[in-house]
């Protein structure tokens, strides 16, 4: 068991050391293993308190931004009751496994990923299973999926603090967490329940993401703060970490993603979270 640091303050959200505290060690009982033919160097939940806020858009914007970067990159899609993220992708197919073994289908520009609709007959079909088969569902995706070489893998997380989310931070040694949120003023409440049980969990914070950021006037330019004003900078600042982007509501990337092409979006609006995420290669 690897030893606590000298002067260690147990706030795993400000430390880049390993040591028995920190979630996702070999000293945490509820670890699950990984699969024997993957090796995944980091993984990052993409959380949210509530849904609907573009969770798992911005789950595909940095998977693309990571991937355009040059690294191996995956996406475990652990919304499992609302999966979104093969549509998005333009991924269908059926899924293959051998020997116990499942084979993530990848995107065009090779982004692996894995999520329940690719393993529904009709992706339309509901899913109605207890909480325990669907926390059971995802630690398979991580147990089960041959994912080989992964730099990032991004979980897309549903929303909430229930029992994914749990097992997620519990079973799978994530290595950072962000939060997606949108403007209005219910939601800073909302996101301090957020990054207040991931720090329970000792994951470290990256930063918050906020989505729906008003809209670009697509005449003059001027941006419209059409859900009222933005106090996710306060709210970052209130929670120590920092705000990493405001994503405006852009009806092209809609468009892009009902295609199934959001590979082809370009934007800079995460490139500062891609940045804090390439520190951690550092």
């Amino acid at each position: 068991m690897a030893e606590e640091k000298q002067g260690c303050t147990h706030d795993c959200s400000t430390c880049g050391q390993a040591c028995s505290s920190r979630a996702g060690n070999s000293s945490n009982e509820f670890a699950a293993p990984s699969n024997e033919y993957s090796n995944v160097k980091h993984v990052i939940a993409v959380i949210s308190g509530k849904g609907g806020v573009g969770k798992s858009l911005v789950t595909s914007l940095l998977a693309v931004n990571m991937r355009r970067r040059g690294y191996n990159v995956a996406v475990l899609d652990a919304d499992i009751t609302g999966p979104s993220i093969p549509k998005s992708f333009g991924v269908s197919g059926d899924v293959t496994g051998q020997d116990g073994q499942i084979f993530p289908l990848v995107s065009k520009t090779g982004i692996a990923m894995m999520s329940v609709n690719l393993l529904l007959e009709d992706e339309t079909r509901p899913v109605v299973w207890r909480g325990p088969v669907i926390a059971g569902t995802v630690k398979q995706f991580w147990t089960d999926v041959v994912w080989n070489d992964v730099d990032y893998m991004f979980v897309d997380m549903p929303p909430g603090t229930g029992d994914v989310p749990l097992t997620v931070f519990q079973s799978l040694p994530v290595t950072g967490a962000i939060v997606v949120t949108s403007p209005q003023d219910l939601v800073s409440m909302i996101v301090k329940k957020s990054v207040n049980m991931a720090k329970l969990m000792n994951i470290p914070v990256v930063g918050l993401v906020e989505n729906m950021s008003g809209v670009i006037c697509p005449k003059c330019g001027e941006k419209i703060d059409i859900f009222g004003e933005s106090h996710a900078e306060e709210t970052a600042k209130e929670m120590g970490i920092p705000l990493l982007a405001q994503i405006p509501l852009d009806p092209r990337l809609a468009k892009l993603c009902d295609k199934g092409i959001i590979e082809l979006y370009e934007n800079d609006y995460l490139d500062r979270a891609a940045d804090e995420l390439e520190k951690q290669n550092a």
